[in-house]
C-alpha cells in the first residue's frame, strides 16, 4: 500500500500547510476538517499515519482516537497540539495509546522523524497480522506450532487421547515442549474447565516431594506450621503433570502408584484418605526403559502411566518446523519486549536451519529473545545471533600464496570487506597509493581518507583498551 497520511485539522490554512509539508516528504496526503470527515475518509481509503488536531468541532481529536480504538483500528495517530493543549495531548498518548504528539507550528525535521517512525510501527503491525494469518493455515494446536509429518502425527495423537481418561507418558529431550503437549491434552479434554498443575519431580528435594504431592497437616514435621493441600488436591477435577518422573524417589513412587490406582490421597500427618478426581500425565527426558533397568523407575508405575505414549522428536529431526515456530515466537517476543522486529533475515534463517539445537525449542526461544532485543526493529540479521549459532567470521585473509585473492567468510560486514580489500591493494602494489587507487577505482584523496580513518579507529580502540586496563 502506498504510504498515505491523513491530515485532520479544522483550520484550513494550517491543514493546507501541513498537507503540503507532508507531501514534500514523499507521502500521499488526504485531508479532513474534523473527526467525522476523517472517519469517512478512512472508510474509503486506508492510511499509514493520521495527523490530527485536538480541538475541532463535531468530533475532536480525542473522540476520533476513541472511535478508532473501538473499531479496532490501530493506525498510528499523532496528536497536533497548540499552546495550552500539551497536557491533553500527553494524556492521549498515555491513556488512548496515541503514537505521539506534534507541537504547532510543525517543523519539517520533526514531522519527517515522527512519520518515519509511525510508518515503521504501521508496517510492523501489518507484518504481525500477516504472520498471524499465515500461521492460521499452518499446523497449530494450542501453543504448539509445526508443519512436519512428525509434529502433525503428534497433533493427531493428542486429539485422539485428549477426550479419554487415559494416563499419558510424554517423552522427549529437554526443551522439546513436553509441558505444551500436556497442556494441549488438558485443553482438549472434558477437564479443560478445571486446573492443570505441573510439578517438576527433579526440582524438589526428597524431604519435600511427598508434602508437595500429597499435602500435609499442621505439625506433621518440623516447619509444617499450617495445613497444606498437595498437588493432587489442587488438581481435583483437572490434570496433574508429573515432569521428570524418573527422578522421583523410589519410595515416593510406591505411594504415588497407590494414589493413582485408588484415586485417594492421604496428607502427611493425617490418618484419613481424601478422594481426588485427577487425570495424571507424566513426562521424562530420558528413555524410561533405561530408568527401569537402573532401578530409578518402578516398572509397575511405568506401566500404569504408559497407557498412551507420545514421543516428541528433537528439533534437529524436524527442521522444517523451525520457520513457523520462529515466526510464532517472534510475535510473542515483540509483545513481551515492545520491539518491532518484522522477520528473520534469509542468512540468519539459514543458520537456524543448519544448527543442531541441542536445547531444542527452549534454546530457539532464548536465541530469538536475545536477537529481538539486539535488533529492536526490522530484520534479525546474522550479527544479532550468538557465536554458538553464528561463529564469528575469520578475518578476511589472503588465500594461499597468492597476493591478489581474498577469502571472505559469510557474515563479514561490508565495512570489513572494504578495509581488507584496500589493505590487499596496498600490499599488492607495495604500498604505492597511486597504483592502489587506480586498481580500486577510487581517487587518491579518497584512498588517503579511508586509510587515515582506519588508522584513527585503531588508535582509538587501543587507547580505550589501555584506559580500561588502567581503571
Amino acid at each position: 500500500m502506498p504510504k498515505r497520511v491523513l491530515v485532520v485539522d479544522d483550520d484550513l490554512r494550517e491543514r493546507t500547510d501541513l498537507a503540503e509539508m507532508v507531501s514534500a516528504l514523499g507521502y500521499q496526503v488526504l485531508t479532513a476538517g474534523n473527526g467525522r470527515e476523517a472517519l469517512e475518509q478512512l472508510a474509503i481509503t486506508p492510511v499509514s499515519v493520521i495527523l490530527t488536531d485536538l480541538v475541532m468541532p463535531l468530533m475532536t481529536g480525542a473522540e476520533l482516537l476513541q472511535e478508532l480504538a473501538a473499531r479496532g483500528d490501530r493506525t498510528p495517530t499523532v496528536m497536533l497540539t497548540a499552546f495550552g493543549t500539551l497536557d491533553q495531548a500527553l494524556s492521549m498518548v498515555h491513556q488512548l495509546k496515541a503514537f505521539w504528539y506534534l507541537e504547532k507550528p510543525a517543523q519539517i525535521g520533526v514531522v519527517r522523524t515522527l512519520l518515519d517512525r509511525a510508518v515503521q510501527q504501521y508496517d510492523l503491525v501489518a507484518e504481525t497480522e500477516r504472520l498471524s494469518r499465515q500461521l492460521s493455515y499452518q499446523g497449530i494446536l494450542g501453543d504448539m506450532v509445526g508443519n512436519s509429518p512428525k509434529i502433525r502425527e503428534i497433533f493427531s495423537l493428542i486429539r485422539q487421547v485428549a477426550p479419554t481418561t487415559a494416563s499419558v507418558l510424554i517423552t522427549g529431550e529437554s526443551g522439546t515442549g513436553k509441558e505444551l503437549v500436556a497442556r494441549a491434552i488438558h485443553s482438549l479434554s472434558k477437564r479443560s474447565g478445571g486446573p492443570v498443575i505441573a510439578v517438576n519431580c527433579a526440582a524438589l528435594p526428597e524431604t519435600l516431594i511427598e508434602s508437595e504431592l500429597f499435602g500435609h497437616e499442621k505439625g506433621a514435621f518440623t516447619g509444617a506450621v499450617e495445613r497444606r493441600a498437595g498437588c493432587f488436591e489442587q488438581a481435583h477435577h483437572g490434570t496433574l503433570l508429573l515432569d521428570e518422573i524418573g527422578d522421583m524417589p523410589i519410595g515416593t513412587q510406591a505411594k504415588l502408584l497407590r494414589v493413582i490406582e485408588e484415586s485417594r490421597v492421604r496428607r502427611l500427618g493425617n490418618a484419613n484418605d481424601i478422594p481426588v478426581d485427577v487425570r495424571v500425565l507424566a513426562a521424562t527426558n530420558q528413555p524410561p526403559e533405561r530408568a527401569i533397568e537402573d532401578k530409578r523407575l518402578r516398572e509397575d508405575l511405568f506401566y500404569r502411566l504408559n497407557v498412551f505414549h507420545i514421543h516428541i522428536p528433537p528439533l534437529r529431526e524436524r527442521k522444517e518446523d523451525i520457520p513457523p515456530i520462529a515466526a510464532a515466537l517472534l510475535c510473542n517476543l515483540n509483545r513481551k519486549h515492545g520491539t518491532r522486529v518484522t522477520n528473520i533475515g534469509p542468512a540468519a534463517m539459514a543458520l537456524f536451519e543448519a544448527y543442531s539445537w541441542p536445547g531444542n525449542v527452549r534454546q530457539l526461544r532464548n536465541v530469538l529473545e536475545r536477537a529481538v532485543i539486539m535488533a529492536g526493529e526490522g530484520e534479525i540479521l546474522v550479527k544479532h545471533l550468538p557465536a554458538v549459532i553464528a561463529p564469528q567470521p575469520e578475518p578476511v585473509a589472503v588465500q594461499g600464496d597468492s597476493s591478489d585473492i581474498l577469502r571472505i567468510r559469510m557474515g563479514t560486514s561490508m565495512d570489513d570487506v572494504e578495509e581488507a580489500y584496500i589493505h590487499l591493494a596496498l600490499k599488492y602494489t607495495n604500498n604505492n597509493k597511486h597504483r592502489a587507487a587506480e586498481l580500486l577505482g577510487i581517487s587518491l584523496r579518497n584512498l588517503h581518507n579511508k586509510v587515515k580513518a582506519y588508522s584513527e579507529r585503531d588508535k582509538s580502540s587501543t587507547a580505550a583498551v589501555a584506559g580500561s586496563a588502567e581503571r
